[in-house]
């Protein structure tokens, strides 16, 4: 009797375990799936999910994409900006202040020549220029706060050789600035249906 039952335990632990492995991962936090994995932050798609943001990040990241340009270029083993890229930048800048209730993200690539560790590494700094650049054009750091190089890893055209369309940086918009009035009010849409003023990328100072 006592191995009869030691049989029956031992046959429902092996079912228990299957259906475990067949089932859905309830460990996983929701929006894990959405994750980019650009800087793993499953964490933060669970924030944006579970609140209802994700849905106003898209559209503001729609707009920012459609308003103004988002990718600037480098010279070959390069992260220093030319005219063209602080061109870019200050434009970029000009709608990220008027928006002080969104965080972005500036992802940092390279093209294929040379290691894949020198290449992260040329990319973050890549990244940072950018960033700092954005930052003198009076853009809050700690909304930039998501440096990420994805080196190598994601040509927009696909050769071994030099590349400049691969030598870039793309600014997105990631998130909201969770502390600030009208995001703890809920007032997403105020937010992203608010009008844009164009600067014509040349008003500024360029330095």
């Amino acid at each position: 009797m006592a191995i009869l039952t030691s049989v029956r335990y031992a046959i429902f632990g092996a079912a228990g375990l299957a259906l475990a492995a067949c089932g859905p991962n309830f460990e996983r936090p929701a929006g894990a799936r959405i994750d980019e994995g650009g800087f793993g932050n499953p964490t933060m798609n669970n924030v944006l999910v579970m609140t209802g943001q994700r849905s106003y990040v898209e559209s503001l990241a729609g707009r920012f994409a459609a308003e103004v340009p988002t990718t600037i270029n480098f010279a070959f083993n390069s992260a220093q900006l030319d005219d063209a890229a602080r061109a870019t930048l200050r434009q970029q800048a000009t709608w990220i202040r008027q928006f002080p209730e969104v965080r972005f993200s500036v992802y940092g690539h390279t093209d294929l020549v040379g290691s894949q560790g020198y290449n992260q590494r040329l990319g973050q700094r890549r990244a940072r220029a950018a960033v700092n650049y954005l930052v003198s054009q009076g853009v809050e750091r700690s909304r930039l706060e998501a440096l990420v190089s994805f080196g190598e890893t994601q040509p927009i055209v696909a050769t071994e050789a030099r590349e400049r369309r691969n030598r870039r940086t793309v600014t997105e918009v990631s998130g909201f600035v969770q502390d600030h009035p009208m995001v703890l009010d809920g007032q997403y849409a105020q937010v992203i249906y608010r009008t844009y003023t164009g600067g014509g990328g040349g008003g500024e100072s360029a330095e």
